[in-house]
């Protein structure tokens, strides 16, 4: 059996057989994007190996015959996103056996506890086991025109048509999703890199026109070339979602029946998103990631989110998160982080998960018992409050008001009624579904 496949434009196996990550960039490679050579270990080597305790025969073999350079990167690449939940390999040399062990690596990470707990949260079946990416390494270390960074093509809080992102210059990707390092504005690229800049917009332009949807990508740039490493459709939520659907039928891009079926019951329950007053007293700011007000009681670690969610809601308050806090994540309802940006873990995660957010509160000093911002200091146990829309965080529990994109909303639920023929009245959920219904029988 063969067990690598080569990453080209001719590569046809389904996500089930390499993977999310590759199915994209075999996507990339069909629209004339620049990615490092690469190939792709297939789940089916990964379940062989969960079941048998070893690589399979003939595995090390075929990955000596692979020829990608002197330096390479080794990822997992699941069938459905787990960010951060395993092992990653980087700037390795690639000789069979270190190639071999980095593989070994990667597929066992499939079984650590905080992979599994992942994927008990949301529903991911066990037995799935994950691809692995080896592909040439590009260093975003490399001199004064090297960098990293996200972007989507649009803002996946708003829906805008801006693109939205981070990028850190001189660094490495592992830089910008570790939370660890200061990023700044994607925008920060059209003045320092203008040529990539216009190269990353022209690409998110047309892998947009591909999916006719908004798209998020991982890049790096090498000595002022853009290379793509990752790419997937944009998955907003709430307002965004329904901004974004209304805005591509207006656009032509999708028709008003497409629009109807993108947007979901749980995107117009979570379209009107709640916000802190402007008269709370803010004790600092960050960066809002993850729309919504959350409240709590203060827990400075993952155990003690866990100990305390068992009496009442807790806020996670750390320096940055990393995938051995998924449990704490999990038990929490809010994040904030003192380092981190838009395509941090904390962020991440916490869109998987819906949990309001903020990432980035440059001032906060993150203790053993207390947090300290200038001026206040909060200990463990207190209550606090954030919005992931804003980026605030206050002390107590402000007045809370509701706002959302009442005229895209408007008009959605309009195009809904004109499908169904239907237009007594009855809440925006059942308008939706009535429509949808419709349009699946057509």
């Amino acid at each position: 059996m063969d067990w690598v496949r080569h990453l080209s434009a001719e590569l046809d196996d389904p996500p089930e057989m390499v993977g999310g990550k590759a199915h994209g960039l075999v996507l990339l490679h069909r629209l004339g994007l620049p990615v490092p050579a690469g190939v792709v270990v297939t789940t089916e080597a990964c379940r062989a190996f969960l079941r048998d305790g070893e690589l399979p025969a003939g595995l090390v073999v075929e990955l000596s015959a692979t020829t990608l350079g002197q330096s390479v990167s080794v990822r997992s690449g699941a069938a459905v996103s787990m960010p951060g939940m395993m092992d990653t390999i980087l700037d390795l040399r690639p000789t069979p056996d270190e190639l071999a062990e980095a593989v070994r690596s990667v597929f066992a990470s499939w079984d650590t506890p905080r992979a599994r707990t992942y994927r008990t949260l949301h529903g991911i079946p066990h037995d799935l086991g994950t691809a692995v990416i080896v592909q040439r390494m590009v260093f975003g270390d490399r001199d004064d025109h090297s960098g990293s960074g996200v972007a989507f093509s649009r803002d996946p809080n708003t829906g805008e048509n801006v693109p939205f992102g981070e990028v850190l210059f001189g660094h490495q990707g592992s830089d910008v999703v570790s939370g660890r390092s200061l990023t700044q504005s994607l925008s920060a690229l059209a003045d320092r890199e203008p040529l990539v800049w216009r190269d990353l917009l022209d690409f998110l332009n047309r892998i947009e026109q591909h999916y006719r949807d908004a798209c998020y990508v991982e890049f790096t740039y090498e000595s002022g070339t853009l290379w793509l490493l990752q790419v997937r459709p944009g998955r907003f939520t709430g307002a965004a979602a329904i901004h974004l659907a209304t805005a591509l039928a207006d656009s032509g891009e999708i028709t008003r029946e497409e629009a109807l079926k993108r947007v979901s019951p749980h995107h117009l329950q979570h379209a009107r998103t709640p916000r802190i007053t402007s008269d709370a007293d803010v004790i600092a700011r960050g960066l809002g990631v993850c729309p919504g007000v959350a409240a709590g009681r203060v827990a400075l670690t993952s155990d003690e989110a866990v100990r305390m969610a068992a009496e009442g809601p807790v806020v996670l308050v750390r320096p940055e998160t990393s995938p051995d806090d998924i449990c704490g994540l999990a038990a929490a309802t809010g994040i904030v982080t003192a380092r981190g940006g838009p395509a941090s873990h904390a962020a991440v995660v916490a869109r998987s998960m819906a949990k309001p957010a903020v990432v980035g509160v440059a001032d906060l000093v993150v203790g053993t018992d207390s947090v300290a911002v200038p001026g206040h200091v909060v200990r463990a146990g207190e209550v606090v409050a954030i919005d992931g829309t804003s980026g605030v965080v206050v002390v107590g529990r402000p007045r809370v008001v509701t706002s959302g994109s009442d005229e895209d909303l408007r008009r959605l639920l309009g195009w809904a009624d004109d499908v169904s023929g239907d237009r007594s009245a009855r809440g925006e959920v059942e308008r939706l579904r009535a429509a949808q219904a419709v349009l699946r029988e057509r």
